[in-house]
């Protein structure tokens, strides 16, 4: 597995890196966040760590431009920053988890590791991948859980792709948000429950051209359905 590791604090870079290394992971690292979109361009990492106080140009706006430029790569924010208006500003830039420093750097592996089994960037051993029924041309490999459009890979962000796993599995059904919110943020009892909503967005936007639509039921949830 290779990380990006965008991080000014020379100290914390250091110790992040040594750490992941001893995991068995390869770490790429930068201080700069003017320098930080190229290298993340040129490295193509399974995960990017990012710090919101750089110098040169701000977390956000790294993270901001590297959407922007389709770059899906999961994202977990490291910072100082720990209040829920700044988690949701994260979230809605494309950071797809939060860790508030300080933290657990057990519980941070575990989070990485995570995120890139969801996102279907860490490799397979499977050479013929088991995937369910097709609906609206979308699938679901069953081994790594990634989504394929018409036998392509989908470029989905994690939560987007826990999302859309979970509709699929209940295609012309609608699922409560609650239970939507559970799938998508395990374990996250910061993460505000409106949460959801940011990612049904981004979502909805990325199966536009499947010929299917994410539909916000009000009182009730969210459901897949075919377009007319």
């Amino acid at each position: 597995m290779k990380l990006l590791l965008i991080e000014d604090n020379a100290a914390m870079q250091t110790t992040l890196r040594r750490s992941f290394e001893r995991r068995g992971m390869q770490v790429l690292s930068c201080e700069d966040g003017a320098r930080a979109l190229a290298l993340w361009q040129a490295s193509l990492p399974d995960a990017v760590l990012l710090d919101l106080s750089l110098p040169g140009l701000d977390g956000l706006e790294v993270l901001s431009q590297a959407r922007a430029a389709g770059l899906a790569t999961p994202v977990i924010v490291l910072t100082a920053r720990g209040t829920v208006g700044d988690r949701i500003l994260g979230l809605n830039t494309g950071a797809d988890d939060y860790m508030p420093k300080p933290f657990d750097l057990d519980e941070l592996e575990a989070r990485v590791r995570a995120l890139v089994r969801r996102s279907g960037n860490a490799d397979s051993a499977s050479t013929s991948p088991a995937r369910g029924p097709a609906w609206c041309g979308m699938q679901v490999d069953k081994d790594s859980g990634a989504v394929y459009f018409n036998a392509q890979p989908m470029e989905l962000a994690p939560r987007e792709l826990a999302l859309l796993q979970a509709l699929l599995g209940k295609p012309g059904h609608a699922i409560a948000k609650e239970r939507l919110f559970e799938l998508v943020f395990p374990g996250e009892s910061q993460v505000q429950p409106e949460a959801i909503e940011v990612v049904a967005y981004r979502l909805r936007k990325k199966i536009a051209h499947t010929g299917a639509q994410l539909v916000t039921l009000r009182g009730l949830g969210y459901l897949l359905k075919a377009s007319a």
